[in-house]
């Protein structure tokens, strides 16, 4: 049984489905036979060592980094000859590792931004939204992006990727460079999407966090998924203890 079956979705509709993904860097192969589901609602994490290959599937999944062989299904539908700009307006969102907000622009132009792809009226529709999910963008909307601390830079990203309705929301090192207690906002906003029933794949390094949140989860290595299986038994995986955990 292959690691993506043993994970596999339990019978949800499939979201995202990649078999087979291979992607190089030149003659420099970075991605081996990647196979993983993300159903329906589902929060899916991906957890692994810097420079294991998380951000590069990322990157493929989206459309910014070319795939040299397999397979990406998005809703059924082959995304081989998608562009990136394309799969945007299809549903697949991702939140950029480092958050990457437009530091001299005030927090609410970063939302409109988002939103490129959307109606006016979705705009003002999605700006409430986001202004109800995340009340201190709403006080810091007028102030530049850049003022913000570390957090709320990453709450600011979330909303902007949410302001375009996202049908799979691509999370990538979510608490990357920041404190602890930054730390725990932000995977706590990330619990609330998930109640909120919004289809997640996270990628992240810090591996208990992401497991602690996840409904199931894959770990790589050096291109290849290792492990796949629910949060829970990876959190109690003696490999992924001793691996990630310092267990």
């Amino acid at each position: 049984m292959s690691v993506a079956t043993a994970a596999s979705a339990n019978g949800k509709t499939p979201v995202l489905e990649v078999s087979g993904l291979c992607t190089h860097y030149g003659r420099i192969q970075a991605l081996f036979g990647i196979d993983l589901q993300v159903a329906q609602g589902e929060l899916v994490a991906l957890v692994g060592a810097n420079g294991a290959g998380k951000t590069t599937l990322l990157r493929t999944i989206s459309g910014l980094q070319p795939a040299s062989a397999g397979t990406i299904r998005f809703l059924g539908e082959d995304l081989a000859s998608v562009a990136a700009e394309r799969r945007v307006r299809k549903g697949i969102v991702q939140v950029p590792e480092g958050r990457q907000v437009f530091g001299p622009m005030s927090v609410e132009d970063n939302l409109r931004l988002g939103a490129y792809t959307r109606s006016p009226g979705e705009v003002e529709d999605g700006l409430q939204r986001m202004y109800a999910m995340f009340p201190v963008l709403k006080e810091r909307r007028r102030l530049a992006a850049g003022t913000l601390s570390g957090g709320q830079q990453q709450m600011l990203a979330i909303a902007r990727a949410l302001m375009a309705r996202p049908r799979l929301l691509l999370l990538d090192e979510p608490s990357m460079g920041l404190a602890p207690l930054l730390i725990e906002e932000v995977f706590e906003t990330v619990r609330m999407l998930r109640e909120e029933l919004i289809t997640i794949f996270l990628v992240e390094q810090n591996a208990h966090k992401a497991l602690s949140v996840a409904d199931r989860g894959y770990v790589i290595e050096t291109g290849r998924i290792v492990l796949g299986d629910s949060g829970p038994a990876l959190l109690g995986n003696a490999q992924v203890q001793a691996a990630y955990l310092g267990v």
